[in-house]
């Protein structure tokens, strides 16, 4: 389990690299914009980034910091990937 200081360390890195938020349900957050996660006490609010301007977000998930059981570092130049569960 991670808390929100590990999280927010993870995504105020300079520069920002690229990482997976993986959830105990078996869901993964691929993270490519760190405005794009909002950091939360108990939670987090996850914003999958709009088609048209990637560092806005088109809707957002909320995942409990008790589901999240890994940060995975992504790949600087990654294939098209998912961003959170299906419409």
């Amino acid at each position: 389990m991670f808390n929100a200081e590990e999280i927010q360390a993870r995504l105020r890195e300079k520069p920002f690299r690229p990482l997976r938020i993986v959830a105990s349900e078996g869901l993964r957050f691929d993270i490519k914009h760190p405005d794009l996660v909002f950091v939360g006490r108990r939670d987090l609010m996850i914003g999958t980034p709009d088609p048209n301007t990637p560092s806005l977000y088109d809707r957002i998930t909320r995942l409990a910091l008790v589901h999240v059981v890994a940060l995975e570092d992504l790949p600087a130049t990654s294939a098209k990937s998912s961003n959170g569960p299906p419409a």
